[in-house]
């Protein structure tokens, strides 16, 4: 993943020098974005730092495997839409890291439709709403006693059920992989992707259910080990 070029290029807005000990880190994501939009490039800078890894890890499961040699490329071109677009960001109208990603899954879904590869797939799940096992609190973080003193057998199969995981992803229907990203991954609510996917609240939910139950069935031996130590 190449850096991204600083925000004080020619695309960004002149920065008067800011006072040290202003407490950046310390300001939500809008606050951060509403400074950069006045002029204030290293808010950009603390924006940039605090979401490179999650939008770019988004953007690269999103585009698959296929479509990896690209993930870079749509990165780079999320963060200079943020910046070209950082004058019409209005916090009233979503989350800044709810804007963002879906800019991020408005391109990435460009370059699946170009490359023929998306595949829509919508309808009636039934009626199993069950909460998600632990699959992704497993394989992400594993629980907090193999975490602290991991033995060799359990780094083994938490890596291999993380590979499993992301080949999973991958064979999911591309509106599903987006939704089940964000929502799971990225903290998205069913309203929230509804709005800004701009699709009906039951779509979302379909799509969710859809690729948490082809999930489930392709780690199906990775959650039966998880069952089976509770």
């Amino acid at each position: 993943m190449s850096a991204l070029p600083r925000a004080r290029s020619s695309t960004a807005p002149a920065s008067p020098a800011a006072p040290e000990g202003t407490g950046r880190d310390a300001m939500p994501d809008d606050q951060l974005m509403l400074a950069y939009a006045r002029g204030d490039a290293a808010a950009f800078d603390v924006l940039y730092a605090r979401h490179e890894g999650g939008l770019f890890r988004f953007v690269r499961r999103l585009l698959g495997a296929r479509l990896a040699s690209q993930a870079d490329e749509v990165f780079q071109d999320t963060w200079v839409r943020i910046i070209t677009a950082r004058e019409s960001f209005s916090p009233q109208g979503a989350a800044w890291r709810t804007w963002a990603f879906t800019i991020a899954h408005n391109l990435a879904m460009d370059r699946l439709r170009v490359s023929g590869r998306e595949v829509a797939l919508d309808g009636h799940a039934g009626e199993d709403d069950e909460a998600i096992p632990a699959l992704e609190r497993g394989v992400h973080g594993a629980s907090d006693d193999v975490a602290t003193h991991p033995s060799a057998e359990e780094l083994a199969f938490w890596r291999a059920a993380g590979r499993r995981l992301l080949a999973c992803l991958d064979e999911l229907p591309t509106e599903q992989r987006a939704a089940f990203l964000l929502h799971h991954e990225d903290g998205l609510t069913v309203e929230a992707l509804a709005t800004s996917l701009q699709i009906g609240f039951e779509t979302v939910r379909s799509r969710l259910r859809y690729g948490l139950q082809k999930l489930r069935g392709c780690m199906e031996r990775y959650l039966a080990v998880l069952e089976g130590a509770r």
